[in-house]
């Protein structure tokens, strides 16, 4: 039997490894088919309250979580109360919305405390026990302010020179040290009750741009992409980890077209070669290097035909309904098929499962 016709059955045995809170019992209505689109949808918003209209989409099971970023924080209290109010509006009997933030160590942190350490300076000091106890505190800071995904660790193997050593964003040179070291990281957070995401797949550790501002070309080998940059994500899939974000990159060795456009990447790459049975996610689809492939409509057909269960858009809320409502439409038009809607919201479910805590 193929690996992908047997990751939802072993989604939860890779959640039951995963230290995270165990999953509800499932949902007894079969969501609609607007449910399933908007679940599969993170939105952005503007401001530091929830726009009517967002928690109004969430009642209605139509949405599968937020992202938030400096702009929506102006004290942690302010920011419990946002957290508070998102949840509120979850339908009673469904799981807790994801309510995720980039909070990295180092350069990239949306709130202040924990963790304290980049994944640089975590890679010199090469400790698991320093990577996991910071994975432990970052999950306390979050929690505390009703966060419960994590988009982090970065997994990206570091070459000389490369955007990522630059930032700091980046363990180490050395696959199995960054492995390690953000394994550890990760299960320190799942100890806390949040989840971890893996990124970016399959991996922006020779990037030379900032992935947020520019099309990055990855002109490795399909070997090297396997046996060093895949490896990080391989280990955490095999250790349960719930999360992987796709990356914006294009990889010539394997598609013309960036990795979260790819279904030889996005899905095949991923689910059959790596091993990964969680959730993928996309990294923001509102980026320059996506915005290249068409509408805020195209990109989220793209994105889902390619395999990704959960679409990002983390800077326009209108644009996050809009791929909502194509991804309904594709659907309905056999552009996409019912049976691959199916199949990524249950794996998001599992994990919107996993994360009550």
């Amino acid at each position: 039997m193929r690996r992908t016709e047997v990751a939802l059955a072993t989604a939860l045995v890779a959640l039951a490894i995963w230290p995270l809170a165990a999953p509800n019992a499932a949902p007894t209505a079969e969501p609609s088919l607007k449910q399933q689109a908007g679940g599969r949808i993170v939105f952005g918003f503007d401001g530091t309250t929830a726009p009517e209209r967002l928690l109004k989409r969430i009642h209605r099971g139509e949405a599968g979580g937020v992202i938030l970023f400096s702009r929506n924080i102006s004290s942690r209290k302010q920011l419990r109360s946002l957290t508070r109010s998102l949840q509120e509006a979850v339908p009673a009997g469904d799981p807790p919305l994801i309510v995720s933030i980039d909070q990295e160590g180092g350069l990239v942190k949306r709130l202040s405390g924990a963790p304290e350490h980049s994944a640089a300076e975590l890679g010199r000091e090469n400790s698991t026990k320093l990577a996991r106890d910071e994975g432990r505190a970052t999950a306390k800071n979050l929690r505390g302010v009703g966060v419960n995904v994590n988009l982090a660790p970065v997994v990206d193997v570091a070459r000389p020179g490369s955007i990522m050593e630059q930032q700091e964003r980046a363990y180490s040179r050395d696959a199995t040290r960054t492995a390690r070291l953000a394994g550890a990281f990760a299960r320190g957070l799942g100890n806390g009750d949040v989840g971890a995401t893996a990124k970016h797949f399959p991996g922006l550790g020779a990037a030379r741009s900032n992935e947020d501002l520019h099309v990055n070309r990855i002109d490795l080998t399909k070997k090297e992409l396997r046996h060093k940059d895949e490896l990080p994500f391989a280990e955490l899939a095999k250790d349960g980890i719930p999360l992987v974000m796709v990356s914006t990159a294009i990889y010539p060795a394997f598609d013309d077209r960036p990795a979260l456009f790819s279904p030889r990447i996005s899905n095949a790459e991923l689910r059959d070669q790596v091993g990964f049975t969680g959730a993928s996610i996309t990294d923001d689809l509102e980026t320059p290097a996506a915005t290249h492939y068409g509408s805020p409509e195209r990109r989220a057909y793209l994105a889902a035909h390619a395999g990704n269960d959960l679409l990002l858009f983390a800077q326009s809320y209108i644009n996050g309904t809009r791929a909502a409502r194509e991804l309904v439409d594709a659907v309905r038009a056999d552009r996409l098929s019912r049976s691959g809607m199916q199949k990524a919201a249950e794996r998001v479910r599992l994990l919107r499962e996993s994360l009550a805590g």
